[in-house]
């Protein structure tokens, strides 16, 4: 072959429009992912992206809008226990899931319905 596939640069989920705010606040303010700064030509279309360790999450505008139920993105977190806790003060709703061997996971949507896996590697 004559490329090489390197990493993942980014995932992204889809959002409905004018919801930057609600997605700053779960993403940003709940489980305190950086917010990066989008080129200038891609700002008008909507949508924020957030630092997510070497990688980003980007949320776009999609219209019509609909949630993706099955496919989702997985976060590994360091302290699984901290986060539910505060996902219990934000009244955030979470499925414990004790299915994956060597792992603790929770399952969860953001704030547009789009289902998120989030582990902890024990």
């Amino acid at each position: 072959m004559t490329f090489t596939v390197k990493r993942l640069d980014h995932v992204q989920l889809a959002a409905p429009r004018h919801t930057e705010d609600e997605a700053r606040h779960f993403f940003g303010e709940i489980l305190g992912l950086p917010e990066l700064e989008k080129p200038e030509d891609l700002k008008k279309r909507g949508g924020v992206w957030f630092e997510l360790g070497d990688h980003q999450l980007h949320i776009g505008v999609e219209e019509p809008f609909s949630p993706a139920e099955k496919a989702h993105p997985a976060l590994e977190v360091a302290n699984l226990e901290g986060l539910m806790a505060r996902f219990d003060e934000y009244n955030v709703e979470y499925k414990q899931d004790d299915k994956l061997p060597g792992a603790n996971r929770i399952y969860t949507q953001d704030p547009f319905g789009n289902r998120l896996e989030i582990l902890e590697w024990v």
